[in-house]
């Protein structure tokens, strides 16, 4: 039976330079996203948006339910042939100087679900690492290396062992929370570990990642987190006991 390609189903609003979405290359995907989010841009709220993130970055001002529309178009023209353009892709918008566009190349990355693998994984560190704040780097780690991790544990365990004592806070940031949608599957023993190697830290980001990380988990092994808490509660910062145990204490197991 013959398929109509995805790309012909999808609404045509948006002409490639070669005419069809078959043969798009990264300078169609730029300037699709650009052309769009130039008509959604709002000034008003980009001040507040970048203030709120505390970065030089521009903003369009575009809040994420008015790019959503943006991003379902966006896979539906331009789902990428083999793992060089998914890539080349994501790096083409990355590399663009408005927040949302950076956004644009997360959401980019976990659209193609299929391109999610350890190969990918240099890829989604040099976001975390050129990122370097939690806006991108939670997205990154959860949702890119956690899925990548939770498929192919074995394989990613040592290499997330590593980045617990990584120099850079973001990844160790992320080794912590690419735990965070495992929850039955989480590896406690590794998730436990992880929290008391780093709870030494005063750093803010580092204490609410145990803390989060260990909330996630309490969802489905709330007696194993609460143990862990009690346990180790000298050991660990209020705040991240406090965030550990949010769950718990609303549930009065705690």
């Amino acid at each position: 039976m013959y398929r109509i390609p995805v790309a012909i189903m999808c609404a045509a609003q948006f002409i490639p330079r070669s005419g069809s979405f078959m043969n798009w290359d990264n300078r169609d995907l730029v300037t699709f996203v650009q052309s769009k989010f130039s008509e959604l841009a709002d000034p008003v709220k980009a001040g507040p948006m970048q203030a709120y993130m505390k970065t030089t970055m521009p903003f369009y001002g575009i809040q994420k339910p008015d790019r959503i529309p943006v991003y379902k178009e966006m896979k539906c023209h331009f789902a990428p042939a083999n793992k060089a353009q998914y890539e080349s892709a994501v790096r083409a918008l990355w590399a663009l100087a408005h927040r949302e566009e950076k956004y644009t190349a997360i959401e980019y990355a976990r659209q193609h679900k299929s391109f999610i693998t350890a190969d990918s994984i240099p890829l989604y560190k040099e976001l975390i690492q050129s990122g370097a704040w939690w806006d991108i780097v939670d997205d990154v780690a959860i949702n890119l290396v956690g899925d990548v991790y939770l498929a192919r544990r074995s394989e990613l365990r040592p290499l997330i062992n590593s980045w617990i004592d990584d120099a850079d806070i973001w990844i160790r940031r992320t080794a912590l929370i690419s735990h965070n949608h495992h929850r039955a599957s989480t590896d406690a023993e590794q998730l436990f570990d992880h929290c008391l190697r780093r709870a030494h830290e005063k750093e803010f980001f580092i204490r609410k990642a145990i803390g989060w990380a260990l909330r996630e988990y309490s969802y489905a092994n709330p007696d194993g987190v609460r143990n862990f808490l009690l346990s180790n509660r000298g050991q660990l910062s209020l705040l991240s006991f406090k965030e550990g145990g949010k769950r718990l204490a609303k549930a009065g197991l705690l």
